[in-house]
């Protein structure tokens, strides 16, 4: 079966997490603004944006009103190991 496809602003989101996760873009740094990264990543602005808002839920980044986007947290460790006290598939 076929993987179906992500959005753009999912990719984008996905992108700034692997390097938020990295340590390109370490706890604290600001994320370029909308219209820089509009040109870096060849995306529209409405792709930025709800790029960031995917980054907001993930927890990965805060806005604060005219100052910027920062990063706040870690991504959560992918883990195909079962949790402790699940059954193993």
């Amino acid at each position: 079966m076929s993987e179906l496809p992500r959005y753009e602003y999912v990719k984008l989101a996905d992108a700034i997490a692997a390097e938020i996760a990295s340590g390109k873009l370490p706890q604290g740094a600001a994320l370029p603004g909308e219209r820089a990264m509009t040109e870096l990543h060849r995306v529209s602005i409405g792709t930025v944006r709800r790029a960031i808002v995917e980054l907001r839920k993930r927890g990965l980044v805060a806005t604060l009103p005219a100052k910027g986007t920062y990063v706040i947290g870690m991504p959560e460790p992918a883990s195909d190991a079962p949790e402790e006290g699940e059954p193993d598939a």
